[in-house]
């Protein structure tokens, strides 16, 4: 198993368990405790773990991995759902993406779509995910609006006073939200509070809203919550996604596409 891949392995592990002992993480990615030793203080040096006494445990209260270390993760179900939101989009419309792998896929399907190969411009996009800009910067037939703010590295986007000021002055057709969570009580959320408020705001200038998020977001909460269920008008999800959940959404006014 190559580097990456294996500090990816480890971080999701450690994402979803909190803790991990050497031995353990050994056995599990078949490779040497000197070798996980090796990867637990080479991410700790980069903050992305504590290391502790035989182990490591996760990077503060609300863990969250950066989007480098996330793009693999249940990659099927993103690129599917990326299609399908891209096929709501028409040709000369306004279109607010957040930040995150599954609105990355969706600015990549939106890029290859024929009929969007021309037009004065074909499509507006306005984002605050600085690789999203960068992504769709080259298509000359696309206008790309970038909000402005202060960059997470955690997930290339734009947060703070900057990016809502420039939002507050634009309306979009739809906005296309990344989540890390999705509950028809407790409505759509993300890990930090500073992205939570810039996308309640690209919600806010929005005329409809669809959540793109793959089946293991949904029923569950995170800590900064974005917007009401009752304010999305479409989720697109996998096929995977529970059948009663899916119902829960529809009977709260939420159309439901899955893939």
């Amino acid at each position: 198993m190559a580097r990456d891949d294996r500090w990816q392995a480890l971080l999701e592990l450690l994402a979803g368990r909190g803790r991990l002992e050497v031995e353990e993480a050994a056995a599990e990615l078949s490779v040497s405790a000197a070798t996980i030793r090796r990867d637990f203080d080479r991410l700790a040096e980069q903050r992305m773990l504590v290391r502790t006494r035989g182990g490591a445990v996760a990077h503060g209260v609300s863990y969250e991995l950066p989007l480098r270390y996330k793009t693999a993760r249940r990659a099927s179900e993103k690129q599917r759902i990326a299609q399908a939101v891209a096929e709501l989009v028409s040709p000369g419309e306004a279109v607010g993406l957040t930040g995150g792998t599954t609105t990355t896929e969706v600015a990549r399907a939106l890029a290859v779509r024929g009929d969007l190969a021309s037009g004065s411009p074909a499509l507006t996009v306005v984002t605050n995910a600085l690789n999203i800009a960068g992504e769709l910067a080259v298509r000359p037939q696309f206008k790309i609006v970038v909000t402005g703010g202060v960059a997470r590295p955690q997930s290339f986007e734009l947060v703070g006073p900057l990016a809502d000021g420039v939002l507050a002055q634009l309306t979009v057709d739809v906005t296309v939200l990344g989540v890390v969570a999705f509950d028809v009580m407790h409505g759509a959320a993300a890990h930090d509070e500073a992205e939570a408020a810039v996308n309640r705001v690209l919600c806010e200038r929005a005329r409809r809203v669809v959540v793109a998020a793959d089946s293991s977001k949904l029923g569950q909460r995170a800590f900064a919550r974005i917007c009401a269920a009752e304010v999305v008008n479409t989720l697109v999800t996998d096929s995977a996604a529970d059948p009663d959940t899916v119902r829960r959404f529809e009977e709260a006014g939420v159309r439901v596409v899955t893939v």
